[in-house]
């Protein structure tokens, strides 16, 4: 399965934006999918989950109450709605796809397909 992030761009302080992370060449079923973000020298970290069955998600405490993170199954499409930005939420998101346990969903070394990633930039 290939994956497409798109949707970042450059927003104020306190403004939204919403990702969008496309399979194509197969679908998300049976995969939990999950969004990421990497600044410049830094580990790439986990931001938000959600499992394609069920949907049930997990967030990182850094994005909960401001990001949600859902789905569509007609569109085959995961979204990540980021509301009430901060400048600290600057960087490059990437969306990936995963079959490992709940509890293994921040760690990057299970995932096993990536999108090519989207900026998003948080500045006045």
């Amino acid at each position: 399965v290939q994956l497409q992030a798109s949707g970042g761009g450059l927003v104020q302080p306190g403004g939204s934006l919403r990702l969008s992370c496309v399979a194509s060449g197969g679908t998300f079923t049976n995969y939990r999918v999950g969004w990421f973000r990497q600044t410049p020298g830094k580990e790439r970290e986990f931001v938000a989950a959600i499992a394609w069955s069920g949907g049930s998600t997990r967030y990182a405490d850094a994005v909960k109450g401001r990001f949600t993170i859902s789905k569509s199954t007609a569109l085959n499409t995961v979204y990540l709605q980021m509301n009430t930005l901060k400048p600290e939420d600057t960087a490059v998101y990437y969306c990936a796809v995963t079959q490992v346990i709940w509890s293994a969903l921040h760690d990057t070394r299970h995932y096993t397909h990536w999108g090519q990633g989207t900026q998003v930039t948080v500045s006045s």
